[in-house]
């Protein structure tokens, strides 16, 4: 697959928001940022960017699930890799960082934390959401809970997930029109990927797209985080998998092992 693509936005930009290093960590470049320092590097160029047509920059994020994809799917790979930045979104991670590597992660990287962060800082400057994914009642309930927590953040629209490919070209159309600085995209992995994979050179008003997994279930409610505790322990996939077990144990039992491997077996 070729991933060329045109960079319209200027090179102070992009070196702001490439100015921390990275570390090696199950075959991914793992962006060496906390998330406070991520979202307002997010509003600071998403607002830089607005009235400048081009590629937006593009934030993705890994766990356990995507170690083992990347794994399994060279395809998958290739598309994590066409990533400007990839968070760690796993504790396991963050902790391997921090025993083994030269260059150890700071905190994991959450999008249910980042989120917030972000909505802070766009409040403050007046930068503007964009939610895609879920189903009509919980995308509607994670802007209505988010707007309810930061209030003067303002969203440029949004929309559910529930559309096919013949579909992509009315849905991105209807992005560039509301021209969010943000775009939060939730379809689940990889599909969410690969969405940005086939529009990302097309989505050119929006400053920041930030793939976003489950997150409108945590926002809207229908999801229950961890306990801080289990969070910080990296326990979390086990809170969830007790939650919901026929949906989730089958998929950590697989692929904890292949997250665990790839930590070990290509890292740096």
């Amino acid at each position: 697959m070729q991933f060329a693509v045109a960079r319209n936005v200027t090179a102070d930009i992009e070196t702001r928001m490439h100015d921390w290093p990275t570390t090696m960590l199950g075959r991914l470049p793992i962006a060496c940022v906390d998330i406070e320092t991520t979202a307002a590097a997010f509003v600071r160029h998403a607002l830089a960017k607005r009235g400048k047509p081009g590629r937006p920059f593009y934030s993705t994020s890994a766990n356990g699930q995507v170690l083992a994809l990347c794994g399994d799917d060279a395809e998958f790979l290739e598309l994590m890799l066409s990533a400007d930045q990839i968070h760690a979104d796993g504790m396991p991670m963050v902790t391997y960082s921090r025993l083994f590597s030269a260059k150890p992660l700071p905190e994991r990287v959450a999008t249910t934390d980042l989120v917030n962060a972000v909505a802070r800082h766009a409040a403050k400057a007046g930068a503007t959401f964009y939610f895609l994914g879920a189903k009509e009642e919980i995308n509607q309930r994670a802007v209505e809970a988010v707007q309810r927590n930061h209030p003067g953040l303002e969203f440029a629209g949004r929309r559910n997930g529930y559309f096919g490919r013949d579909d992509e070209d009315a849905v991105v159309a209807e992005i560039n029109k509301a021209a969010p600085d943000i775009l939060w995209i939730g379809l689940g992995v990889p599909l969410e990927q690969q969405f940005v994979h086939r529009n990302i050179n097309r989505l050119t008003n929006v400053g920041v797209i930030k793939t976003s997994g489950g997150l409108f279930d945590f926002l809207s409610g229908k999801n229950r985080r961890a306990p801080r505790w289990m969070q910080n322990l990296g326990l979390e996939w086990a809170y969830r998998a007790w939650l919901e077990p026929k949906r989730l144990a089958m998929r950590y039992i697989t692929t904890n092992p292949q997250a665990l491997s790839a930590l070990f077996r290509h890292s740096a």
